[in-house]
């Protein structure tokens, strides 16, 4: 079963990874030709609302609710009533989708009002970011549509497709930014109109597979389908519940509109960096533990379940630590090497390295959130995440408007890295109070080895790499030496992990292989 898992992980993670490096590319032609000025923080805002949206409402709230009840309709059901179940889900799902969009495009001035008012008192960047609004609002229909494909894909174990599919979006970005972007009147409005299109090519590219496996929805009228109300009671709650890391990230951005100029793109290249691990491994985690955790509890294999989210977080702890140690004592240099041209100065790479150490320090927390939420969403519980959800947002926001006066932006990412740490352990003790997850033996010396390693990695990055000039180097010098310390610091990780005895194969062995047999 954990082989499996692994398998099925590494998948998302490597296609995870490519629309990564392609990303961080987008964001390095961004800087290289727009900088971070008034014009970007206009683009990003209007960036952000939809992808907010798609990620509260189609990766959030709709996949979370989707995916289980479909796991129990394919466990439980027939194929024929799968697929009316499917035809009236998608139906119902474009209706609203299509509603919200016209409403999101009309209603653009006021949205931005309420995620930017800042931007109205700055001269032409309100009326810039409401045009590009409107421009790209229509990506959430396109990109909740293809949420919905993506989760019969994944349900059926296609995990490829989907992991592939962001890529489109980095592509049709880097060519708008090439090729319309010089020839429009304003610029950056050519990104804006590449969002627009990355969202048509993304749905596009889902159904050439869902008509091979003879599971392309049809468009049909289905509020009354018992499937289809079981989702929506699912998802109210879920809301809120699953993205409370992007709502704090918008009041992170809403207050960020009233700071300096260049805070919102300094918080938006940080944030982008954590997002590079979180990704690549705990999206990847959270996208194949949910199917599966959803099928294991439908089949009443409660044990297989249990080691399940035992096995993603020792992947947490295994990965997710040093990343979390190495971009916050990386921030400096990776920052320098991605983006320090022409428009984006040294003064942009210190800032936006303040808000990435922020960041770093609640790594853990956002991918234990992405980890243990499918843990009751797979139960069909998405109430308690939105308590704790709650109990997040309150701590979010008292630590925003404390931390601000003396941090400023790197105020607002402690604030939010702080925050999903503690949403995150809300959840871990839950599951283990409601014994729905039973820890493994071998924790405590797990986590002390990691600990060592952690430890003997951060002491070399801090003493050879933080204290050097890296923005006074040449592009070849920062790649040379950025390279050069990343793979000490993985090497020193690996080869203190190999001497104190831990192997991550043993992650995929025994235990968790004997649990999956004993549950089928």
């Amino acid at each position: 079963m954990s082989r499996k898992l692994f398998k099925s992980t590494a998948v998302v993670g490597v296609w995870t990874l490519l629309s990564r490096i392609l990303g961080f590319i987008r964001d390095m032609v961004i800087a290289l030709l727009f900088g971070a000025d008034g014009s970007t923080d206009a683009f990003f805002v209007a960036f952000k609302i939809p992808n907010f949206m798609r990620r509260l409402f189609a990766e959030g709230a709709f996949s979370q609710a989707f995916v289980p009840v479909m796991a129990e309709y394919k466990e439980r059901c027939s194929r024929e009533q799968l697929k009316k179940f499917l035809d009236r889900t998608a139906g119902s799902l474009a209706l609203v989708l299509m509603l919200v969009t016209i409403l999101g495009v009309i209603g653009a001035p006021w949205i931005i009002m309420v995620f930017a008012p800042g931007f109205v008192w700055a001269d032409g960047q309100y009326e810039l970011a409401v045009k590009m609004l409107r421009i790209t609002f229509p990506y959430l229909f396109f990109i909740a549509s293809t949420a919905l494909a993506g989760g019969i894909l994944n349900t059926f174990n296609r995990f490829a497709v989907p992991a592939f599919t962001p890529v489109l979006l980095n592509v049709c970005l880097i060519s708008a930014a090439f090729w319309l972007a010089p020839r429009l009147p304003e610029a950056i409005v050519g990104l804006a109109w590449g969002v627009f299109a990355a969202g048509a090519a993304q749905l596009l590219f889902q159904f050439p597979v869902l008509w091979r496996m003879k599971l392309m929805p049809r468009l049909r009228y289905g509020f009354h389908d018992p499937g289809v109300r079981k989702i929506l009671k699912l998802m109210l709650p879920a809301l809120f519940g699953v993205s409370v890391t992007q709502i704090n990230l918008l009041i992170d951005t809403l207050l960020a509109s009233f700071l300096p100029h260049g805070s919102i793109s300094w918080l938006y290249y940080s944030d982008r960096l954590v997002e590079f691990p979180l990704g690549v491994f705990g999206i990847a985690l959270a996208t194949v533990i949910l199917p599966n955790l959803s099928k294991d509890w439908a089949a009443g294999r409660r044990e297989a379940f249990s080691h399940s989210i035992d096995w993603a977080l020792r992947w947490v702890a295994l990965i997710g630590l040093p990343a979390a140690v190495g971009l916050a004592l990386l921030a400096r240099p990776i920052l320098s090497t991605l983006f320090q041209y022409h428009s984006f100065t040294a003064h942009d790479v210190k800032m936006a390295s303040l808000s990435l150490m922020a960041y770093a320090i609640g790594l853990i927390g956002f991918i234990m959130v992405k980890i243990l939420v499918p843990g009751f969403t797979a139960r069909q519980d998405t109430k308690t995440p939105v308590r704790f959800g709650v109990v997040a947002m309150v701590v979010n926001l008292i630590l925003n408007l404390s931390l601000i006066w003396y941090l400023a932006h790197a105020g607002l990412a402690l604030a939010t890295s702080l925050a999903a740490c503690v949403n995150g352990g809300l959840l871990l003790k839950r599951l283990r109070k409601e014994k729905v997850y039973r820890p493994g033996t071998g924790w405590w010396s797990f986590l002390v080895k990691i600990g060592l390693a952690n430890t003997a990695m951060g002491a070399a990055l801090y003493f050879g790499a933080w204290h050097l000039q890296w923005e006074t180097w040449s592009l070849q010098q920062r790649m040379l030496q950025l390279g050069l310390w990343i793979g000490i610091g993985a090497a020193i990780y690996a080869g203190c992990l190999v001497l104190i005895g831990l192997r991550p194969k043993q992650l995929m062995m025994a235990r968790g292989i004997q649990a999956g047999k004993n549950g089928a």
